[in-house]
């Protein structure tokens, strides 16, 4: 697994959200297909449900419109961010298929996972370093 503490381009739409709310933003490699497996995953947990959507791109001149980027994820208290990691290692750990995961804050932050080499422990333990810094801002 590979820590990236660069900044990652992201269109952080926030209109549906309150702009206090702190966000994480999931992207993966593999296209929309993957983020629609993830985000149904997620949505199975109770402590998820309702806080994470699909984000669209930008739509473009002379496009219909935006293909899915990314999943948005708004987190609070309760516990989210625990729940969170559990259910992206659990995710991670039923693919069939490598999958590469980032991971990125609202201040640029992220963690990049790339399954082929995924260590369920080291994913957890630097997921919720992004969080609690989140939660610190």
């Amino acid at each position: 697994m590979q820590v990236d503490a660069r900044s990652i381009h992201t269109r952080q739409d926030t209109s549906v959200v309150n702009p206090d709310s702190q966000l994480l933003w999931i992207r993966t490699d593999n296209g929309a297909d993957e983020l629609r497996s993830l985000l149904a995953w997620l949505q199975w947990d109770d402590a998820l449900r309702g806080r994470v959507r699909l984000e669209h791109a930008p739509v473009g001149a002379g496009e219909m419109g935006g293909l899915v980027d990314a999943l948005t994820v708004v987190l609070g208290s309760g516990g989210i961010g625990v729940a969170l990691t559990s259910s992206l290692t659990a995710w991670i750990s039923q693919r069939r298929s490598d999958v590469k995961l980032t991971v990125t804050a609202r201040d640029g932050r992220s963690v990049e996972v790339d399954a082929k080499r995924v260590d369920a422990q080291a994913l957890a333990r630097d997921i919720e370093r992004i969080l609690r810094a989140e939660e610190g801002a």
